[in-house]
């Protein structure tokens, strides 16, 4: 299929299909004599694991590691790993960010509590 079609079938623009074959990510790239790209049927099933993993917090980095050259050869083992790590990358994300917005929403009730004059102090004290 050409990449207008390959552009249709995933809802990706050519640029972003182009992006992705440069980065290395698509690898099932062929070229006809004129120049052309052609992609098999394949193509879209890894556009679309691509832009779910991306959707999902992996780079770009990750996806690549994450993608096998041939697709009936996944390492399920790898990937089932891979998936693990992103889940505990996100649930520590989340407790830090949780840490953040309390020390935050304390700092917000200590100045609301405070006159002006003494906000200067307040901040010395928690920044």
């Amino acid at each position: 299929m050409t990449i207008g079609e390959l552009a249709q079938r995933t809802g990706l623009t050519n640029s972003r299909i182009r992006f992705y074959e440069s980065a290395g990510l698509l690898k099932t790239v062929d070229r006809r004599p004129n120049g052309y790209r052609t992609y098999p049927p394949e193509a879209v099933l890894v556009l679309e694991l691509i832009t779910t993993a991306q959707k999902a917090g992996f780079s770009l980095d990750e996806i690549r590691t994450l993608l096998p050259s041939n697709l009936g050869q996944w390492n399920h083992d790898a990937l089932i790993e891979a998936l693990r790590r992103k889940v505990a990358d996100i649930a520590a994300l989340q407790t830090r960010l949780k840490q953040s917005k309390a020390q935050l929403v304390a700092l917000i009730r200590d100045i609301e509590a405070k006159p002006d004059d003494a906000l200067k102090k307040v901040m010395r004290e928690r920044l």
